[in-house]
């Protein structure tokens, strides 16, 4: 345990000062700079069975306030809620042109959501800027125009925002802010926002595109397999000399309710272990590298205490401390009481039993379910032409 604790501690102290300082909350859409432009823009909403959030999220789209000339593509991907008989309903009440289509069916090789997304760039004609959002993702009136701007006044070529999620249930609160913490972690925005640096992500929920950056980087087709179809897009866009752009965002939220922990236990485990390359070695070295960060340093603290190791208990605590230090800026970005930073130990062991029950539905041909479909061993990060 005296081993344990001393290097769970310098892995904290490593990650507080080494690791992009991901904890910070700072990385917010660029300031605006004036350029006169307003080039043409085509929101993207890939949709399947999502009735229950559309009559929020689609209104919002509508109700854009951008000078220039923007419409709205939801691609109703084979529903079988009425989504594309309520979205026409919803656009019937005006604000920007809405054109609700549905893509042919799915080939192999292709995720549903990325096989929509290509056949509504198809629909997006000559627009210079494609954004890319989820059907349960509400945007503020001026969100479409401050998304442009920032590409316009920085030359940008993908400017993306992580949507707010919804942190109003106990579950909710006790793994949302940890969910995008933990993200922030693996991909630090500054880093990610720095040209030439390998690291790329993006959000996709909120991912605005210049046309020529996606076909540049082959398209909707370079990317056409992965469920982690956001990381991808940025890699493909930064690799072939675009730059990108990752942030936290104030005018885009997600009104996906996720009230019980089973819901939230779905959201992560079905891409975990895709994110680990469906290797069982990473998932090894996942499972041994959270216990080591986020669960040896509470046990250190209290059995050393209990023991009498008040080296040991120091140790345990004083990494605990870090933990929830860096944690603190995202429970405020969220709104949460600071306390509750005590509890990502105890948080990052969900995490921990999600990401291995992603590798057994992986082995038992389960994984990466989602809307009816389940996908096997696809594109991901290092696995094809997206990588980098």
């Amino acid at each position: 345990m005296t081993v344990l604790v001393w290097l769970s501690l310098a892995a904290w102290v490593w990650l507080t000062l080494a690791q992009g300082f991901f904890w910070r909350t700072d990385q917010r859409l660029p300031a605006p700079v004036a350029t006169g432009r307003w080039p043409e823009v085509v929101v993207l909403v890939p949709a399947r069975d999502e009735a229950e959030v559309l009559p929020v999220s689609l209104p919002s789209l509508l109700a854009q306030r951008y000078p220039g000339r923007a419409r709205v593509v939801l691609v109703d991907d084979h529903s079988s809620d009425g989504t594309g008989e309520l979205a026409r309903r919803l656009g019937a009440d005006g604000g920007l042109a809405l054109t609700v289509t549905t893509p042919p069916p799915l080939p192999p090789g292709w995720t549903g959501k990325l096989w929509a997304l290509r056949h509504g760039v198809e629909q997006a004609g000559g627009a210079e800027y494609l954004l890319l959002t989820d059907a349960d993702i509400a945007h503020r009136p001026d969100s479409l125009a401050a998304l442009v701007a920032a590409a316009e006044g920085h030359r940008l070529d993908l400017v993306s925002q992580m949507a707010r999620l919804r942190v109003e249930t106990g579950w909710e609160r006790l793994i949302v802010p940890a969910f995008v913490y933990f993200f922030a972690q693996l991909y630090p925005f500054r880093w990610s926002n720095k040209p030439g640096s390998r690291t790329a992500a993006a959000a996709g929920g909120c991912s605005l595109v210049r046309r020529t950056a996606l076909e540049r980087a082959g398209g909707i087709a370079a990317i056409r397999g992965a469920v982690i179809d956001d990381v991808n897009l940025a890699r493909a866009v930064k690799r072939t000399g675009g730059r990108t752009w990752l942030g936290l965002a104030e005018q885009v939220d997600s009104v996906r309710p996720y009230p019980e922990l089973a819901q939230l236990w779905r959201m992560v485990s079905r891409s975990a272990y895709a994110q680990l390359r469906h290797s069982p070695l990473l998932l090894l070295g996942t499972v041994l590298g959270l216990t080591l960060v986020y669960l040896v340093p509470p046990v250190a603290a209290v059995a050393g205490a209990a023991a009498g190791a008040w080296w040991v208990a120091g140790a345990g605590a004083a990494a605990w401390a870090l933990m929830a230090g860096t944690f603190t800026p995202m429970l405020r970005y969220y709104g949460q009481p600071v306390a509750a930073a005590l509890l990502l130990p105890f948080t990052a062991l969900l995490y921990l039993l999600m990401t291995v029950d992603s590798a057994v539905q992986h082995w038992r041909g389960r994984g990466a379910a989602w809307k009816g479909r389940t996908y096997g061993k696809t594109l991901e990060p290092g696995d094809g032409p997206a990588s980098d």
